[in-house]
């Protein structure tokens, strides 16, 4: 397991954005799926998007074109650029790691088997 913070999570108006953080020391170690989750209060929590080990990023379709996944060339920070946000986006954001023998996510974006979680940072965005 790897220790994961995230931050950047916050208030914002519908049509705003937002860029979350989450700082993962320990994953340039080795080949990591990360991943961000979302729960909304009274839902189940839903995949957001992942990126594998290359950098190729996957996204749920409620937010493509909207969100963007990235990472720093050291790979130990994930970020989730989030553009024309809507009040269906309030939700705590979480972000995930898991290490894989080949480096590849999961074929589903809201596969939860990951090793490692994050607190979660609140997104709201108001009307």
């Amino acid at each position: 397991q790897v220790h994961l913070v995230e931050s950047g999570g916050g208030t914002v108006q519908s049509g705003g954005s937002l860029r979350l953080s989450c700082a993962a020391p320990r994953v340039s170690d080795g080949l990591y799926c990360m991943g961000w989750f979302r729960q909304a209060p009274g839902k189940q929590r839903e995949g957001v998007g992942h990126i594998d080990s290359t950098g190729t990023p996957t996204y749920a379709d409620s937010v493509k074109g909207r969100f963007t996944l990235s990472q720093n060339d050291a790979k130990n920070m994930l970020y989730l650029q989030m553009n024309s946000l809507k009040s269906e986006d309030t939700a705590m954001y979480f972000c995930a790691a898991d290490l894989r023998y080949d480096g590849f996510c999961p074929a589903s974006i809201n596969n939860m088997a990951y090793s490692s979680w994050g607190q979660g940072t609140q997104v709201t965005v108001s009307s």
